[in-house]
């Protein structure tokens, strides 16, 4: 085979293999995976160590910009209002069978 030949081999097997890892889109898969990872808390957490390092690694790598987003935000406290007794529910409360106004 000749160099030209080489050459142009090279070159189309380059531009199919850059063709098919633009359509499967290997990193968004992979940011996409790992962003719901982080964001809902399930298997990621209770994977252990080993599983917990390698998806905020990945996470690290292939979404840097919200990653440093999340290790730069303040941690939010969430609490749930405690409902207030309302002392006259008694005269608001509804009657009837189906929980309507009577």
């Amino acid at each position: 085979m000749s160099a030209n030949a080489s050459v142009i081999t090279a070159a189309a097997v380059a531009l199919v293999v850059g063709y098919l890892v633009g359509r499967v889109r290997p990193w968004q898969r992979l940011g996409d995976w790992a962003e719901d990872q982080v964001r809902f808390t399930g298997a990621w957490v209770r994977g252990g160590r080993a599983r917990q390092a390698a998806v905020v690694l990945v996470h690290v790598l292939v979404r840097p910009r919200t990653s440093w987003h999340i290790m730069r935000a303040p941690a939010h406290e969430t609490r749930v209002p405690v409902p207030e007794r309302d002392p006259n529910w008694i005269s608001r409360r509804t009657t009837g069978d189906k929980g309507g106004p009577a």
